[in-house]
This record gives C-alpha cells, sequence and structure tokens, in this order.
C-alpha cells in the first residue's frame, strides 16, 4: 500500500517522526526492484463511517477542523500538544494513512492477496477520542475493525514497536474475537507507561490482552527469546483467521527515543518469524504488516522496512547485501547524511529458546515467565 499523499503527515521540522522516514523507504523498496515484484496499490481514504467503527465522531469533527484551522488547537482532544501538534491537513493525510491500512484489511480478507503492507500505518496509541503518541488516526485498530464487520471472528494483533500498542489493546479490551499481544520496552521506563503483565483484557475479553514488558537495555537475544517464548504457542491455540502486526522500527539501538538494544538483524528475524507464523496457524496465511515508530529516519527505518515488504513479497533480500548506490546518492542529496552501506547490522540474531531452561535470577526470564503466568491460564495453557 502506497500513496505518496502519506508523506503528508509532517509534524514539523523539529518533531522525531519526520515523514522522509517513509519516502525513503519506498525510495529503497523501488531501488531493490520490490515494487515490480509486487501490486503497489493505493486505497482511498477512510471516511467518517469508517473512521466511527473505533473513533467518536466528536473526535473525527475536531480533527477536520483543526485541519483547516491549526492555530485553533488548544489541546482539547489531544491535538496542539508537543507530541501532536496540529497542521494543516492533519485530517486528510491521517485519514489517507488510516485507508492504506483498512484497504489493505480489505484485499486480504477478499483474497487479492495473502499479504499486505502499509508501512506508513502501525499508528497506534490513537485512542477512540484522543490523539496520543504522535498518533491521530488509530490504523491499526480500523483495519481489525473493518475485518469483525467482513465477518471474521478471530484475529490476532501483533505489536512489536518499543512503546506499548496501548490504543489496540483499549479498542478491543473486552473483545474475544481480537487477540492483542505487544512486546515493548517496561512501562516503568517508557511511555505510554501501560502493558504490564497484568492487563490482561476486561469482560468477556478476559485472557485476550498480552503484554511482554521487557527491562530497558533488552538486546537481540533477550528479544527473540520473549517472542519466541510466547507468541508461538498463543497464535497456536488461537487459530487467528488474519494476522495483523506492528513493526515499529523504535526497538532500535540507534533509536533515540527509547532504550532496548535491537539491532536490525533481530528486526528481520522476527519479520521472518511473523511471516512464518502467519503460514503455519492463519488461514489462508493472511498477513497485514505495518510500520510504527521508528526516528533513526536514515540509517534504520528505511532498511527495517524494505526487509519487511520483501519478506512478504516472497523476496527476502540476503542481510549481506550492499545498499544500492543510487539510494545512498539519494539519501546524501535529501538529508546530507551518509546512508548506511549494507543491510545488516552484522549481527547473528540468535537466540536461546524457553524449552533450554528458566533462569529465576534473569530479569528476562522473570519477565517472560510474568506473561506467561499471567494469561497462559486465562487460555487454558500451561504457564
Amino acid at each position: 500500500m502506497w500513496d505518496d499523499g502519506v508523506t503528508g503527515y509532517d509534524f514539523g521540522r523539529s518533531h522525531p517522526m519526520d515523514p522522509v522516514r517513509l519516502s525513503l523507504t519506498m525510495a529503497l523498496v523501488r531501488a531493490f526492484g520490490l515494487d515490480r515484484a509486487v501490486d503497489v496499490v493505493s486505497a482511498p481514504s477512510a471516511g467518517d463511517s469508517t473512521l466511527r467503527l473505533v473513533h467518536h465522531q466528536e473526535y473525527v469533527d475536531e480533527v477536520r477542523r483543526v485541519s483547516l484551522d491549526p492555530r485553533s488547537a488548544d489541546g482539547s482532544y489531544g491535538l496542539g500538544t508537543a507530541d501532536d501538534p496540529a497542521f494543516a491537513g492533519i485530517h486528510e493525510s491521517s485519514a489517507l494513512i488510516a485507508g492504506q491500512s483498512v484497504g489493505a484489511a480489505e484485499a486480504v480478507w477478499r483474497g487479492d492477496a495473502a499479504h499486505a503492507v502499509n508501512f506508513s500505518g502501525g499508528l497506534h496509541h490513537a485512542m477512540p477520542g484522543s490523539a496520543s503518541g504522535f498518533c491521530i488516526y488509530n490504523d491499526a485498530s480500523l483495519a481489525i475493525a473493518r475485518l469483525l464487520e467482513l465477518g471474521a471472528e478471530r484475529v490476532a494483533y501483533l505489536d512489536v514497536d518499543v512503546h506499548h500498542g496501548d490504543g489496540v489493546q483499549a479498542a478491543f479490551w473486552e473483545d474475544p474475537r481480537v487477540l492483542t499481544v505487544s512486546m515493548h520496552e517496561h512501562p516503568a521506563s517508557l511511555f505510554p507507561q501501560t502493558g504490564w503483565p497484568e492487563e490482561t483484557g476486561g469482560g468477556a475479553g478476559e485472557g485476550s490482552a498480552v503484554n511482554i514488558a521487557l527491562p530497558a537495555g533488552t538486546g537481540d537475544e533477550g528479544w527473540l527469546r520473549a517472542f519466541h517464548s510466547v507468541v508461538p504457542e498463543l497464535l497456536a491455540d488461537f487459530r487467528p483467521q488474519v494476522l495483523v502486526t506492528q513493526h515499529g522500527a523504535d526497538t532500535h539501538f540507534e533509536d533515540p527515543l527509547a532504550h532496548l538494544a535491537v539491532s536490525l538483524d533481530a528486526q528481520r528475524a522476527l519479520q521472518v518469524a511473523a511471516h512464518d507464523l502467519a503460514h503455519q496457524y492463519v488461514d489462508e496465511g493472511r498477513w497485514i504488516a505495518l510500520g510504527g515508530g521508528g526516528y533513526a529516519v536514515v540509517d534504520v527505518v528505511p532498511r527495517s522496512w524494505t526487509h519487511l515488504v520483501a519478506i512478504a513479497a516472497h523476496q527476502p533480500i540476503d542481510p549481506a547485501s550492499d545498499v544500492p548506490q543510487s539510494w545512498r546518492d539519494e539519501v546524501y542529496a535529501r538529508t546530507r547524511q551518509p546512508g548506511p552501506a549494507r543491510m545488516t547490522d552484522g549481527r547473528d540474531a540468535a537466540f536461546r529458546p524457553w524449552e533450554a531452561g528458566y533462569d529465576p535470577a534473569d530479569r528476562l526470564d522473570q519477565t517472560i515467565l510474568a506473561t506467561r503466568k499471567a494469561v497462559f491460564p486465562l487460555r487454558g495453557l500451561l504457564a
């Protein structure tokens, strides 16, 4: 899913969420010829009836009003804050990004494609009635809600952004049809200060929210160990009809806004794992992959999400590959920064599986066990 208009989602020159990360990603996708290996399409912007699947109409009305008069934003509904500054066209660009994720969901549900990618999406913090954390409309929640509207009975959402996927969890807190799994930095050390293991869903949805809260400083081995110690068992049990994943690249050790130490190679390894799990446990391999956070906009985000597109296209890029010089020239022309030379950080992305044993003195293993103990019994699984 791509439309040049998504780069209009622009909070200003001093804001960390620079839309150049999107245009440089698409340029790298093209430099590797992946645009010839997949159908690159654009979906219409999400209209009010679609936005209302998750968001309150009065909030949509306020976003539209502020879009016409950004100077009137005063922090109401989360608009006009340092995290979510108002800008002209904020409704239009946000609705366009949401439309790409909803369009991806519709295409995958119809069977037009087994996999779809919208790396401009993954804006997982937006709440039904307010903006939050650089996010105006929650495209991930809207895609899931559209799938439910179309008849899906089991949708799994996997979020590996460094920040908790709080908006998606909130949207489906009491809905047993949606399994939300978020693996993120511990809420004691990072926004939005939610996503504790004890947050497991409410009402009929008890046991449908899963949170893996990683200690600050967690690197490749621990990150992948946590994922593989929790997620495959849950998907094997839930057997979703669609898997929606959010691949925020801000887990990377170069990211300026968080405190994990994950490499590009581990991010790619997890993307491969998500793809494999979709084919193993999801009806017809239906997989919708979204972007998310990521603020090392030259060195990390374009490479990570280009790997994601390549994996979804069944055209994986060898991590040892050189980055095309044409793309590096474009990076320098646009940012005056040298682009990375290879599609790897030179790490091997190895990890120790959970079955190899539990260390009660290890903080990471304590995290994994806390999640398993909180959720697995609610789902009839052994912790």
